[in-house]
């Protein structure tokens, strides 16, 4: 594939949506037509790299099996969501070509040939590809949350846009728990939150690069982000299109009837 695909930080929603009917999935309504959009926006990918903020170990890890199972991480819900399915297949082989791109980078990793798909994974991938017919794997976060260090993880994994590997950073940009089901606060935070993210974003480097190394300044950084799982994927998206543009894919401004929640491609 002589053209480079663009990176994506994508804005997951809650738990395993897609695979809900009533409230639970009409209020995803605008983020589900967002991600249904995807294949018309971007060349379809001969495989699909998602690092999501539900996988943390203490140095990176790397998705090696050729069939990953299910990681059903979420409680409380209804019992038929513990036994649902996306089918996707893995890519051993392209998980040895990440080792050795991150070992070349002098990031320490190792493959994980029992992970599954987590659902920052497959509650994206079963609406924008709901066929499975594209392998998948997943590069874990590194549990310090070292934004330096995700943003080199992104920068090693760059050659894989010219051979076909669609890179997804899966996370939030408003991730406050504690306030995301009810509260002011949470309109005033995330809206101020999310107007620091576009700005920066959509700027060149290297200030883009500055201000994501330097990202607890921002407004209300904290209250939108009070651990920053769901925020590192997007450094690894950034790092792996550093010199090309950010845009929005989607925002939106009363998701769960409140919060401001945006999803970004960078490059073209």
């Amino acid at each position: 594939m002589s053209s480079r695909l663009p990176t994506l930080y994508l804005s997951h929603g809650g738990g395993p949506w897609p695979y809900m009917d009533g409230e639970a999935r009409t209020r995803h309504a605008i983020l589900e037509a967002s991600l249904k959009a995807l294949p018309a926006l971007i060349a379809r990918p001969q495989a699909i790299l998602v690092v999501s903020a539900h996988w943390e170990e203490s140095e990176f890890a790397v998705m090696a099996g050729a069939s990953p199972p299910m990681v059903y991480d979420y409680y409380g819900f209804p019992q038929e969501l513990y036994h649902i399915r996306y089918p996707a297949s893995g890519a051993p082989h392209l998980a040895q070509r990440v080792h050795a791109l991150l070992e070349q980078a002098g990031l320490a990793a190792h493959l994980d040939p029992a992970r599954g798909f987590d659902h920052g994974a497959y509650s994206i991938l079963a609406v924008a590809y709901p066929e499975a017919d594209v392998p998948v794997i997943q590069v874990s976060l590194r549990s310090r949350y070292d934004p330096h260090a995700h943003l080199c993880l992104g920068r090693a994994l760059a050659p894989l846009r010219g051979q076909g590997v669609l890179i997804i950073g899966s996370g939030s940009s408003y991730h406050n728990l504690r306030r995301f089901f009810h509260g002011e606060e949470r309109r005033r935070d995330s809206a101020r939150f999310d107007g620091w993210l576009r700005e920066t974003l959509e700027s060149a480097p290297p200030e883009r690069t500055r201000r994501l190394l330097e990202w607890e300044s921002a407004p209300a950084a904290r209250a939108a982000h009070p651990q920053e799982d769901h925020l590192m994927p997007l450094h690894v998206a950034v790092g792996a299109a550093e010199e090309e543009p950010g845009r929005v894919l989607y925002r939106q401004e009363d998701f769960f009837g409140a919060i401001t929640l945006s999803s970004y491609q960078f490059g073209s």
